[in-house]
C-alpha cells in the first residue's frame, strides 16, 4: 500500500468529542509567539482552504473548525519554525518526505485532506537535533529545558486532561496518528516528572538513535527525567516509547510501554541498512525481524532505569542500547517481553553495565545480545536496590523502597539465552531461572565470559540441551553502496566453510588465552553439553579460540567437546535469516579450538557421551564419571591413561562411554 497516496486521497474527518483539557493548563500554555508577519497570514478565521498549487503561510498559531489542503496545496511556516496540526487535540496529518529526497526523510509536511472538528494549526519554534549529516526538526507536544516549559518550542494543543507545570506534569493524554512527532521532550539540565500520562502514537518515526518520534525522551547532561505511572502505546516504524540520550538519567517506574511495528516506507531497502542515519529495521543479520524497539538507551554516561514496570515490543527488542558508550541499563522487578514472538530483551554495547533484578522475560530469541558490557542477573535484595538508588539517583523513597518484593529474576526465551559479538562479561546468580528453548550461552567467536552461581537457586535449562555453544560467526557483512543515501545494504550472505580447518602453527589449545570463552559454574547442577566448533587456522582471520569451562563444587551430565557444526542451509541470505545461530553439533577431536576443563572443590563430571578436550584439570575429591551401568575411559595423545583424581592432562584428550 502506498502510504503517502492514501492520506492525500481521503478526507480526513474528526468527529468532536468531550475534552478535559483543564482551564489551568490552556492559561499556563498560551502560546506567545513573535512571529514575522508574511503576505497571507491566517490567524482568525472559522475554516481554511488552501487550493492545489496554492501556498499558504501560517504565521501564528491558528485555530479553525475545518481545513482543507487540496492535492498540490501547501501549508507552510516562516523559517525557523514548523507546523502541526491538531484536530481535537490529536496530532495528525504530518506526513514525513521520502527518505531519497535529499533530506533523509527529515521533513514533514501536513497531507492534502479534510480536517474537522477543533482544528489547531500551532507554529512553533524549530527544535533541530544534528545526527551524523542529517538534522531532523523536531516537533513536540511539551519541551522542557532548564527553565521549565518553552512554550514557544511546545505544541500545547497536543496536551489533553490534566495538569501542568514547568516541573511536573500528572495526568496528561497524548495521541498522534501524524509521523515523526514527539510527546515530551525534556533536555538542557532540566529536571522534570511525568506522572500518569497516557500517550498513544499511531504513524512511524524516523529515526530512534536520536529518538525522532518518540513518545517520551529525556536527553543532556544534568537532565533527569522521572515517569511514573506512565502508559505508552504506539504504533509504527521506529515510533519508541521511551528514549534516554547525552549523559541524562532517566527513571521510568509503574509503567507500561508496548510498542508494535508498522509499516516501512516502500523506498527503504528491501533487505535493510546498517547505516544509523537511515536504519529504521532491526539488522536481519541478529536472526530477528522488526522495526521498531521500545526503549533506547543511547549517548555517553547515559542511564535508565524501569521499575516496576512491563516493558514489551511487538518484535526487535524491548530494551536496547545503541550508539552510546558507558551507559548504564537498570531493570528491577519489571516484565520484559516480546508479544510477536521475534526479539530480545536487552541489548548491550558500548561497554554497557546492565544490572537485571527480580524481574521476569518472556522473549522470543535472546535473553540478552551483547558486543560489549557487564551485565549481571540477579535478586532484588533490599540491599541490592538500596545501593543502586544511592549510586544511580533513582529516587526511590524509603516507601518505595520498602514496598518493592525481593524476587528472583524468571528468564524466558523462546530461542536462545545469551549471544555475544564481541568481549562481555554476563553473572547470573540468586535465584535467577534461565529457561531456553535452544542454546543457552552462544558466543560467536568472542571472548565470552560467563559465570553462574547457583547456591542461592539460579537455574540454567537449556531446551535443545547445549548449555554453551562457542562457534564461528555467522553473521554476514553489511555492503557498501554508492548513488543511494543510505552508505550500505545488508545484503552480504554467510557461506558455510566445507573441508576440514588448517592446523594453527601458532595457537595454543592446553592453555587458556586472553580471547578465550571462559565459564565458571559453582554450586549449581547442570544436565546439557557444551562445545567449541571454532575452525581457527585463519579462517575469518582467526587463528584459534578455546572454551575453558570451571566447575566448582557443581555436577554436570553431559558431553563437554571440541566439534563440528552444520547449518541447515549452506548458505544464509536474508531469506534464510532464522538460520543465524542455529547449529548442530558432531563432536570431534581438537585442531584449533581447544576446550579446557577444570573440576574443583567436590565436583563431579558425568561423561554423556564421547568427549575431545585438550586439557582436564580433576581436582582433589573432584571425580570424572559415567551413567549408571556404564563406564569411561581416558585416552591421552591415543594412549589409555588412568583416571585420577588431582591431576592434569593435556594433549589430545577423548573421553569415551561404553
Amino acid at each position: 500500500m502506498d502510504h503517502k497516496k492514501s492520506l492525500a486521497e481521503r478526507e480526513v474527518t474528526f468527529r468532536a468529542r468531550p475534552r478535559a483539557l483543564l482551564v489551568a493548563v490552556a492559561a499556563a500554555f498560551a502560546p506567545a509567539l513573535a512571529i514575522p508577519t508574511a503576505a497571507r497570514a491566517a490567524t482568525t478565521r472559522a475554516t481554511l482552504t488552501v487550493g492545489s498549487g496554492e501556498t499558504v503561510e501560517v504565521t501564528a498559531t491558528t485555530k479553525l473548525s475545518s481545513l482543507t489542503i487540496e492535492e498540490g496545496g501547501v501549508l507552510a511556516a516562516p523559517d525557523g519554525y514548523n507546523l502541526s496540526l491538531t484536530v481535537n487535540s490529536v496530532e495528525t496529518g504530518s506526513e514525513l518526505a521520502l527518505l531519497t529526497d535529499g533530506y533523509g526523510g527529515a521533513a514533514t509536511a501536513i497531507a492534502a485532506g479534510t480536517y474537522r472538528g477543533d482544528v489547531v494549526i500551532t507554529v512553533a519554534e524549530s527544535n533541530k537535533l544534528a545526527f551524523s549529516t542529517l538534522t531532523f526538526p523536531f516537533r513536540q507536544a511539551i519541551y522542557v529545558d532548564s527553565d521549565g516549559v518553552d512554550k514557544a518550542k511546545s505544541v500545547l494543543a497536543n496536551v489533553r486532561g490534566g495538569c501542568a507545570t514547568d516541573s511536573a506534569a500528572t495526568g496528561i493524554r497524548l495521541a498522534s496518528n501524524g509521523e515523526a512527532f514527539n510527546g515530551v521532550y525534556v533536555t538542557g539540565g532540566g529536571s522534570y516528572a511525568l506522572t500518569n500520562p497516557k500517550i498513544a502514537f499511531v504513524g512511524n518515526g524516523r529515526n530512534d538513535f536520536i529518538g525522532y518520534g518518540a513518545s517520551v525522551q529525556g536527553t543532556g547532561e544534568g537532565t533527569t527525567l522521572v515517569v511514573n505511572g506512565a502508559t505508552i502505546s504506539n504504533q509504527g516504524v521506529v515510533r519508541t516509547a521511551v528514549v534516554a540520550d547525552a549523559t541524562a538519567n532517566v527513571i521510568v517506574k509503574n509503567s507500561t510501554l508496548h510498542c508494535a511495528d508498522g509499516t516501512v516506507p516502500d523506498e527503504y531497502p528491501a533487505s535493510g541498512t546498517g547505516d544509523t542515519k537511515y536504519m529504521i529495521t532491526v539488522p536481519w543479520m541478529l536472526g530477528l525481524s522488526g522495526n521498531v524497539r521500545t526503549t533506547n538507551l543511547l549517548g555517553a554516561n547515559t542511564r535508565a532505569s524501569y521499575i516496576n514496570s512491563r516493558v514489551s515490543s511487538e518484535n526487535w527488542g524491548a530494551l536496547s542500547v545503541d550508539g552510546g558508550s558507558n551507559c548504564t541499563l537498570t531493570v528491577i522487578n519489571s516484565e520484559i517481553a516480546n508479544t510477536g514472538g521475534v526479539g530480545y530483551g536487552s541489548y548491550a554495547i558500548g561497554n554497557v553495565t546492565e544490572h537485571i533484578l527480580g524481574s521476569r522475560y518472556d522473549v522470543g530469541d535472546y535473553v540478552l545480545i551483547t558486543w560489549s558490557g557487564t551485565v549481571h542477573y540477579g535478586d532484588s535484595t533490599k540491599a541490592a536496590v538500596a545501593e543502586l538508588n544511592t549510586g544511580l539517583e533513582l529516587g526511590l523513597t524509603s516507601r518505595e523502597l520498602a514496598a518493592l518484593p525481593v524476587q528472583s529474576n524468571d528468564l524466558t526465551s523462546g530461542r536462545f539465552g545469551f549471544m555475544w559479538y564481541g568481549a562481555s562479561a554476563v553473572t547470573i546468580d540468586g535465584g535467577t531461572r534461565v529457561r531456553t528453548g535452544k542454546t543457552t550461552f552462544l558466543s560467536k567467536a568472542s571472548a565470552a565470559t560467563v559465570s553462574v552461581d547457583g547456591s542461592d537457586g539460579a537455574t540454567i535449562e537449556a531446551g535443545n540441551g547445549v548449555i554453551f555453544q562457542l562457534m564461528d560467526t555467522d553473521r554476514p557483512s553489511s555492503v557498501a553502496v554508492s548513488g543511494k543515501p543510505w552508505s550500505s545494504e545488508t545484503i552480504g550472505s554467510y557461506t558455510e566453510p566445507t573441508g576440514s580447518p588448517a592446523k594453527s602453527s601458532t595457537w595454543v589449545t592446553t592453555s587458556a588465552q586472553t580471547a578465550d570463552s571462559a565459564a565458571t559454574f559453582t554450586d549449581i547442577s547442570l544436565k546439557g553439553d557444551f562445545y567449541n566448533s571454532v575452525r581457527g587456522g585463519g579462517n575469518a582471520n582467526l587463528q584459534g579460540q578455546n572454551l575453558v569451562l570451571t566447575f566448582d563444587a557443581s555436577t554436570v551430565e553431559g558431553v563437554i567437546s571440541a566439534s563440528a557444526t552444520k547449518h541447515s542451509v549452506s548458505t544464509i541470505t536474508v531469506a534464510e535469516y532464522r538460520e543465524i545461530g542455529e547449529v548442530t553439533n558432531t563432536a570431534q577431536a581438537v585442531v584449533n579450538n581447544g576446550v579446557i576443563v577444570t573440576l574443583k572443590n567436590g565436583a563431579t563430571w558425568t561423561v554423556a557421551g564421547t568427549s575431545y578436550l585438550s586439557a582436564l584439570t580433576i581436582g582433589s575429591g573432584a571425580s570424572v564419571t559415567a551413567p549408571a551401568g556404564r563406564t569411561v575411559t581416558l585416552t591421552v595423545d591415543g594412549t589409555a591413561t588412568a583416571i585420577t583424581p588431582g591431576t592434569t592432562y593435556t594433549g589430545s584428550l577423548t573421553l569415551t562411554v561404553a
